[in-house]
Formats: C-alpha cells, structure tokens, sequence
C-alpha cells in the first residue's frame, strides 16, 4: 500500500466546493486502484480565519504543511478583504517559502468543449506554459514614500537573478524535451526592459546550448498574445516570468474554452518541501454557492498532484475520466452546459469506476 499525506486548503469562495469535489475524486481512485492511499488533512485558512485572526494563516504555518506530501489548494480573495492581504498572506508565502519555483499550467482543448477560436481543435492547442515562480515581477521588493501627498511615490522592483533564471530555463527546456514535439517558446521584453530582460534572454541563449534536440525560438511578450490568438499550433511549451506567464496562462485558459478547465502546479523540482496543486480560476464570488463551479480544473489538478507522487497511472486514469465527461458533454455553465458541480463529479466518479477508461 503506498500511502501520500495531502494538506487541502480550500480558502475562499468556490475554493471550498471544488476542493470538496477533489477529495470525494481522489477517495474514489483509492477505491478502485486499491493500492494507494490518501491520507487529507484540511486547514481553514484564507480569508475567514483573517477575519477573525488578522492573518490568512498562522505564524507557524509552513512548518505544519511541510510534513506533508503534497499541497492540495482551492482559491483565496475575498471581496471585503484587499487582494494584496490575501495573495501576499496565504500563497505566495506559501510558494516562496517552500521555493516552488516552477509554476506549471498545461492548457488543451478537451473534448466535448467548444472554444473561443475559430477553426482551433484540440490538435491545434496543447500548451505548458512555464511561469517562474519566485522572483521576477513579484518579488516584493519596493515601496511608497511620502503617501497621502503629491509627491508620493511607489516602487515595485523586478528581481531576476542568474541562479533564478537559469533552474527555471533548465526546467523549462527539460519539459520541452519530454514532449513529443520538443519545441519551447521563450517570452522576453527585452525590447524596453533592457537589465533583467536582456539577461533573461542571454541566459536562455546559454542554456539552450545544453539541449540541441530542442528547437527553440524567443518572443517579446505583447507580440506572444498575438502568437497564441492567431497561431495556437505554432506553439508547445513556453517559458515566462512572473508576470508574463500569470497574464499569458489566463489568456491560455480563455482560450481553450473557460479558467474553469485550467490547472496549476507549484514546483519546488528539488523536491526539498511540499508542492502545491491549484486550480487557477479564483476564488469567483459571483456564482459561489450556487453549486454550478467547474471542478474539472481542481481534477486536473490533482491529476498533476498524482504525476508529481509518482502515481501516473492514477493520473492517467482520472484525466482519461475527465475527458470521458466532458465529451459526453456533461458540463457546468462556464463552457455551455448545465450540469451542476455535484453532477459532473458523480460522472467523473462513475468513469473512474468504467472498465471504459
């Protein structure tokens, strides 16, 4: 019996409902594989707990999540907490302080799901965009002097460093490798960010010689949109910063239908401390309660969770599920269906149970 201790932090809005959908998902692959086990055990941080406590997590916070396994996580924001208050105290500590360094988003077309482009199927748009995940845009260097008067200032650093650039390029060109077509798109602006920028691409330059099977090219990052929008085929892995990849993977998740079908995995490769699963639509107030979120980003999720514990064939089969479901075109609203988040879970189930998949 192989066993895997998971931490879920469901937080805010329809974090709570997806995240429920997930574990009752990964209870029933225990049942059918019968050799694995998921032991869950559940934080009620987010923005609740700061309401109450003045902080989104406790002081000790990463110490208790780092005897764990893997990190299993809904969505923070909440509208009468700023947004700062909620990413700043709940994930990012989290990603930085466990040095998850490569944000990973697979983005397709899965069947059964029309999407916005026209003349795109799901041969036309398979992507992995690669985010750094540590420093970049979102450092959180900087400051605000003199406020409240008309000099006011407010700075907000951009941090890239060699080691920082050069493991996530590394990680990046490995992925591109693995994938059949071994082709990565390096997105840059060096143009008018002429010190971090020019050494993100010189960097890349440099580590690309350490992978001639790969063929690569580079992007300025306004010109990328363009790219994704009107030549999705052209594309396979990517490579972004901070910013540039959190911007360009929404853009993704639109356009392979809705953010409700988009994954999310924070990497630490070393595996020194516990990554960190989430689905990346947000904690979307406007429809929580309803019972109408998509949880097959939180499936997917999980189905990147597994890959990362080394259950691939859990993985397989639960993503073979998934797409069983959404070609049978049980879907929630966000992608022109009208099955509820209850209803596509049981279907999900269901097909883990199939002898069909």
């Amino acid at each position: 019996m192989r066993e895997y201790s998971i931490a879920t932090i469901p937080a805010d809005g329809i974090g709570p409902e997806v995240i429920a959908a997930g574990r009752t998902v990964l209870a029933t692959l225990e049942k059918r594989l019968g050799d694995v086990k998921f032991t869950v055990e559940n934080f009620d941080w987010g923005s609740d707990y700061y309401k109450k406590h003045g902080v989104m997590m406790p002081s000790d916070g990463l110490e208790q999540l780092k005897k764990f396994d893997a990190i299993y996580f809904g969505a923070v924001g909440a509208p009468d907490v700023p947004d700062h208050i909620t990413l700043w105290g709940l994930r990012l500590p989290i990603c930085q302080g466990f040095d998850q360094y490569a944000n990973v988003r697979p983005t397709k077309i899965l069947p059964g799901i029309t999407p916005p482009l026209r003349n795109c199927g799901p041969d036309d748009l398979d992507w992995v965009i690669v985010r750094e995940n540590s420093e970049g845009e979102y450092s959180g260097h900087g400051g605000r002097a003199h406020r409240g008067l008309p000099e006011e200032v407010g700075t907000e650093v951009a941090i890239f460093t060699r080691v920082g650039v050069s493991r996530i390029m590394r990680y990046a060109f490995r992925l591109a490798q693995s994938r059949p077509r071994k082709l990565l798109t390096v997105v840059t602006k060096s143009n008018a960010q002429r010190h971090g920028m020019v050494m993100w691409d010189e960097i890349a330059a440099e580590v690309a010689e350490e992978f001639p099977d790969v063929t690569w090219d580079k992007m300025l990052v306004d010109a990328m949109t363009v790219r994704m929008t009107l030549k999705p085929q052209s594309l396979d892995t990517i490579v972004a910063t901070n910013l540039h990849a959190d911007i360009l993977s929404d853009l993704a998740g639109a356009l392979s239908g809705s953010l409700g079908v988009a994954p999310t995995a924070n990497i630490d490769p070393e595996r020194r401390f516990p990554s960190m699963f989430e689905p990346i639509h947000g904690s979307a107030f406007d429809i929580t309660g309803k019972g109408i979120a998509n949880p097959v980003a939180t499936f997917w999720t999980a189905a990147q969770m597994l890959d990362h514990l080394g259950e691939q064939d859990a993985s397989a089969r639960l993503m073979r599920a998934v797409e069983w479901v959404t070609g049978a075109r049980i879907l929630t609203p966000d992608v022109g269906g009208t099955a509820t988040t209850r209803e596509v879970t049981e279907a999900v189930c269901d097909a883990i149970h199939s002898s069909n998949v």
